[in-house]
């Protein structure tokens, strides 16, 4: 019954759906890094900015984006596939990690708010490439157009949850948050560790 809701609900209201089960998962793949970080309170408006850019851009680019790939390349053929995967992780998933990085900085009122994209970008598409193309292949062979956006968030839970712990605390390698999830507080420390090391390093420089 209470599938049977949601699937009407997803087909009468597309866009209100998927963006906003989008901006959800997005914002509870925070709060499960913070959880595993085991902080002593969560930090809500972390997580209310993590909302906000999923919902404000992730959810409604995904939405849009999707639709035009399969203007532009309708069917499931291999070829079709292909093309849309291809365009997916060399523009979409870039420009989308992108935007995580500098519009969470901007939010945060960070002075430099291209740092973490620095630090991190590259490393992150590498690990996304790990990911999101199985995702992606799954999405665009199996799922119907007005699911697609939301199935996206389903699996960007897991990909926040990621993200949310390398901006904060990781690096970007999916090595780092393996480490990470075996055992929290020694990785932590030892991030925290490697982060003073390089800002020490970066002032006398400066100096």
């Amino acid at each position: 019954m209470r599938r049977a809701v949601l699937k009407e609900a997803a087909k009468r209201f597309p866009w209100l759906a998927n963006v906003t089960l989008y901006g959800c998962l997005f914002a509870g793949g925070d709060l499960v890094h913070q959880l595993i970080a085991q902080n002593e309170r969560l930090d809500w408006r972390h997580t209310r900015n993590v909302a906000i850019v999923a919902i404000s851009f992730h959810g409604n680019f995904n939405y849009f984006w999707l639709r035009a790939l399969e203007r532009r390349f309708p069917g499931k053929s291999a070829g079709m596939v292909l093309r849309k995967l291809l365009l997916d992780q060399s523009f979409a998933s870039p420009l989308a990690t992108s935007v995580f990085y500098t519009g969470v900085s901007v939010l945060e009122g960070k002075d430099d708010k291209l740092e973490d994209w620095r630090d991190k970008f590259f490393n992150t598409w590498k690990t996304g490439l790990m990911y999101w193309p199985f995702m992606q292949l799954l999405n665009f062979v199996l799922m119907p157009l007005y699911l697609r956006t939301a199935f996206m968030g389903c699996c960007a839970f897991l990909w926040a949850t990621f993200l949310c712990f390398s901006r904060q605390d990781g690096d970007g390698t999916a090595t780092v948050a393996l480490a990470f999830v075996m055992d929290p507080r020694k990785t932590l420390e030892e991030m925290r560790e490697a982060r003073l090391a390089r800002r020490k390093q970066k002032t006398q420089k400066e100096n």
